[in-house]
C-alpha cells in the first residue's frame, strides 16, 4: 500500500515548501502559531492560519519534562512535526533548536531528516546548550548556518531556514551583537532571521531596518503590538512560540486550583463546549493546502 500521508508524498511536499517561502513575500506579515500536536494544529488550521510552527517547550510539556537543551529528542521534535503536517496538510516549519549536533554536518542531516518528515522549514539557533558559555561564536554559528543552507539547497525543493540569534532570550540584551549576528547569518544564505525576545518595537525596527531577509518575531505577553503594527516595524512572520500552550496550561491549572481550594467546578462555563470541540475537529479534509479559500493571517 502507498503511504499518501501529507508529510510523505513528494509532490505535497514541493507545494507546501513554494507556498511557505511565497507567504515570506506577501502583502503583509502572516502569523505562524505555534501547536504542539495533532489535535491542537487541525483547530488552529480551522481558523483560516496559512501555515503552523512547532513549539519545543509546548512539546516537552505535553510529553511532562521542562522546556531546556537537550530535553527532547531529534527523532521526537521530527515525529511530533510529521503527526502536525499529517493532520492539516499545511506548510509547517519547525524548531530545530541548535541542529542537534556539534558539527556542521550534524545540522545539515537534521535538516534533511526534517524534510523527510515532511517540513517546509526549520529554525536553527545559535546557542549552545551549555550553562557556562550559552552562545556559540559568530564564526562557528554561521558555519553551522551555511550548513544548514547547503542542505536545503539540495532537498528538490524550497526549504525555508531560518537562523536564530539568541541573546535577548538567554539572557544577553546586547542589540548591537544581535544584529551582528543576523546579518552574518544574511551573509551565509538564511532565508529568514529571527532574534526571540526583542524587548520592544525599537529593538524590532533596528533589526528589520538592518537586514533585507524577512524577520520573524515572537510574540509574548511583554510586546503589547498587533499584526498591523508589526509589519509598520518592517516584520514579515510572527510565532507566538509556547505561548498558545502555556496559556492551555494556564487554564488546566486554575480549574485545578479552583477545585482543590475552593471545591467548585465554576471553571467548566468557560470551557470549550463538547459539540464545537468535536466540529472544530472535524474541519473538512486534512489536506488543508488545497483549500483556495485559505486566508494569510
Amino acid at each position: 500500500m502507498n503511504d499518501t500521508r501529507p508529510s510523505t508524498d513528494p509532490a505535497a511536499r514541493i507545494r507546501r515548501g513554494e507556498a511557505f517561502r511565497e507567504l515570506h513575500h506577501g502583502p503583509g506579515p502572516f502569523v505562524v502559531p505555534n501547536p504542539w500536536d495533532a489535535g491542537t494544529a487541525r483547530i488552529l488550521a480551522s481558523f483560516g492560519f496559512a501555515a503552523l510552527a512547532t513549539t519545543g517547550a509546548g512539546l516537552a510539556h505535553s510529553l511532562g519534562r521542562p522546556d531546556g537543551a537537550n530535553r527532547l529528542t531529534r527523532a521526537e521534535l521530527l515525529a511530533n512535526a510529521a503527526a502536525i503536517v499529517d493532520a492539516t496538510g499545511l506548510p509547517v516549519t519547525a524548531d530545530l533548536e541548535s541542529g542537534f549536533g556539534e558539527r556542521p554536518e550534524d545540522v545539515a542531516e537534521t535538516i534533511r531528516l526534517a524534510a523527510e518528515a515532511g517540513l517546509a522549514g526549520g529554525s536553527i539557533e545559535d546557542a549552545t546548550g551549555r550553562d557556562e558559555d550559552p552562545l556559540r561564536p559568530v564564526d562557528e554559528a554561521v558555519e553551522r548556518v551555511a550548513a544548514a543552507v547547503e542542505a536545503a539547497k539540495g532537498l528538490g525543493f524550497p526549504f525555508t531556514v531560518t537562523a536564530r540569534a539568541e541573546n535577548f532570550f538567554l539572557g544577553r540584551p546586547d542589540l548591537a551583537d544581535t544584529i551582528r549576528r543576523l546579518q552574518a547569518y544574511e551573509a551565509a544564505g538564511a532565508d529568514v532571521l529571527y532574534a526571540p525576545a526583542l524587548p520592544d518595537a525599537e529593538a524590532i525596527r533596528a533589526v528589520c531596518a538592518a537586514v533585507s531577509r524577512p524577520v520573524n518575531v515572537l510574540m509574548t505577553g511583554a510586546l503589547k503590538l498587533s499584526v498591523a503594527e508589526l509589519g509598520a516595524l518592517g516584520v514579515r512572520r510572527i510565532s507566538t512560540g509556547s505561548a498558545l500552550s502555556r496559556a492551555a496550561l494556564g487554564a488546566l491549572t486554575r480549574a485545578a486550583r479552583e477545585i482543590t481550594e475552593s471545591g467548585t467546578f465554576g471553571f467548566g462555563a468557560d470551557a470549550l463546549p463538547y459539540a464545537e470541540a468535536n466540529a472544530l475537529l472535524e474541519h473538512d479534509s486534512p489536506h488543508s493546502l488545497d483549500r483556495s479559500t485559505r486566508s494569510q493571517q
